[in-house]
């Protein structure tokens, strides 16, 4: 395989100053601004037109085998910062849904693809390959997507990732049942995915039982050495177990995924995560760029029609199979409806399936290339596939919240109590301090799982959209004493806000900000009181550094105020 250029990764490094900023300022995700930028700059965009025009050759990559291999990387990375930042007991948690939900999705997905390929007249083998490597979906995209939009640990964010998770630990066996098929079924490749398939038991066995032993030790001994050595230790540990699992015939990323976990128990976790960000951000963006480098507008063109039934089918058939297995694992509609449509993509792993398919003469050439320039188009939809997914999961959530207003839940008689919007883990500390007192107060809240659960204990909690005057008129908002606004959405709280100052223009409304720009707009729109999360925890701190240091603590209350006050008036 080719090296690498130097100008290549010229071109990378180009395209990624350019698609983050211009990312960030529009609100555009990363993911699809690298799979646009690999579409241009790869041989199939520019590269078209670098005969006419030679000095376009300076804004090419070229090698697109090259620059796969070095993204495949970052694939690596990112499962080790998952680990990372999961613990084995919550994984333990998740066994149910990997062990069920996950395998039950590729057998019956796969199962379903299979049969559809044999009625289109390709072989029993061809179709048995394409049903297995097309029921995985991508984890490098989609566990992204699911980080840059803060949903990595809601119930969505858990079943994906539970799916992928099973979706990875079946690429041994997808692989294995290619060189079995290649061997027309003689003993030899039967007993050789057998062996294969202890060796990859006894690599994870190897890998969380050394890893126990050997990991603390290593980097307390690298953390006393200098911040190279640590970086340098962090690295070879991550490299060297990814190393391990793909000998075994497992996924590289799988290694990596489990040493994160190992190290997660650990106190160098913060220090580790923090050295390893800046790659895994680097090199999945060249990953996406190496899936747009592989479309090929001319070929998606020429056969526009086949090739767009096949995206819609493909999408449609694992979004619908993965939905209704999701509802049966007990997710709402709106939350299996997401959930399908995530993983409604093909998968990095359909590549490597697929070209080792070809090369033992299981899959006819054109069937191969046709399938890559689907899965590819697949994995550019699935930005948008996600977005679509996230606006049916809101709507959802907001006719349930709507449909709160036909239920004479809250007590019509109350008063002089407090409503709180928004009951997370400030608004049921807060709901707690009111019981201590004997404060009337009632809570509303859009999370139906959330609610359903508290309600069940006995907390005052009501399914509603606050930024609705129905809403906040039946929890008699115009006789409460005070209003709390408590929420993670900086949009939906400044609509709250709003439509509480339309009510009860005299009533003292408390809220919760991000930041002091997030302050400032809430006060603009009427809130009484302010407090911002990031400002407050930085006052609390300086208060107890000052107590510390010898003041005494009215000294530091009384320096720490003046500086809120100040704060205040900027």
């Amino acid at each position: 395989m080719e090296d690498l250029r130097l100008q290549e990764l010229v071109v990378f490094l180009v395209a990624a100053g350019v698609v983050i900023p211009l990312g960030k300022r529009w609100h555009l995700s990363p993911v699809l601004g690298f799979l646009i930028m690999g579409l241009l700059v790869g041989p199939n965009g520019i590269g078209r037109f670098v005969s006419a025009v030679p000095w376009l050759e300076f804004a090419v990559i070229s090698d697109v085998d090259g620059v796969r291999a070095l993204s495949e990387l970052g694939i690596v990375f990112l499962l080790f910062m998952i680990g990372l930042g999961l613990s084995p007991e919550r994984l333990m948690a998740m066994r149910r849904l990997v062990l069920g939900l996950g395998v039950l999705q590729i057998v019956v997905t796969g199962g379903v693809i299979a049969l559809i390929a044999y009625a289109f007249g390709n072989s029993p083998a061809a179709s048995v390959i394409l049903g297995g490597c097309l029921a995985l979906s991508s984890t490098a995209i989609v566990t992204q997507l699911l980080i840059e939009q803060g949903r990595f640990g809601t119930t969505v964010g858990r079943t994906t990732f539970a799916v992928l998770l099973a979706q990875d630990i079946a690429v041994v066996p997808i692989l294995f049942m290619v060189e079995i098929l290649s061997g027309s079924g003689q003993a030899e490749p039967v007993l050789g995915f057998l062996l294969s398939l202890g060796g990859a038991a006894l690599a994870i066995a190897l890998i969380l039982g050394a890893g126990r032993l050997l990991v603390r030790p290593l980097f307390r001994l690298a953390a006393g050495s200098g911040p190279e050595v640590f970086m340098a230790s962090t690295l070879l540990v991550i490299i060297a177990t990814a190393a391990v699992t793909h000998a075994a015939g497992l996924s590289a990323a799988l290694g990596a995924f489990l040493i994160g976990l190992l190290l997660a128990e650990t106190e160098y976790r913060h220090e580790v995560e923090a050295n390893i960000e800046p790659f895994k951000g680097l090199l999945l963006g060249l990953f996406f760029m190496s899936i747009g480098m592989i479309i090929d507008p001319a070929d998606v063109l020429h056969n526009s029609l086949w090739i767009f039934v096949s995206v819609v089918g493909l999408v449609a058939l694992k979004a619908v199979v993965t939905g209704l297995l999701a509802r049966l694992f007990g997710l709402r509609r709106a939350q299996a409806v997401e959930v399908g449509l995530l993983l409604g993509q093909g998968g990095e792993f359909a590549f490597i399936v697929i070209a080792l398919a070809v090369g033992h003469r299981l899959l006819p050439d054109p069937t191969g290339q046709f399938m890559l320039i689907v899965v590819g188009c697949t994995m550019f939809l699935t930005p948008m596939l996600a977005s679509i997914g996230r606006r049916i999961g809101v709507a959802a959530e907001r006719r349930l919240a709507a449909s709160a207003e036909a239920e004479p839940d809250i007590d019509q008689d109350i008063e002089g109590h407090v409503v709180i919007v928004g009951y997370g883990r400030t608004g049921h500390l807060l709901a707690e301090l009111l019981d201590r007192q004997q404060i009337a107060h009632v809570a509303l809240d859009l999370d139906a799982e959330r609610v359903t659960h508290l309600r069940a204990q006995g907390a005052p909690v009501f399914l509603g959209d606050a930024s609705r005057p129905a809403i906040l008129a039946r929890a008699n908002l115009d006789q409460a004493v005070a209003l709390i606004v408590s929420m993670d959405d900086a949009d939906a709280a400044e609509r709250v806000l709003r439509t509480a100052r339309q009510i009860a223009p005299d009533l003292p409304i408390l809220a919760r900000a991000r930041d002091h720009s997030h302050a400032a707009r809430l006060t603009e729109l009427g809130a009484t009181t302010v407090v911002p999360e990031v400002l407050e925890s930085g006052l609390h701190l300086g208060q107890l550094v000052l107590q510390e240091i010898g003041l005494p603590p009215e000294s530091a209350r009384e320096l720490i105020d003046e500086q809120r006050l100040g704060l205040a008036r900027l």
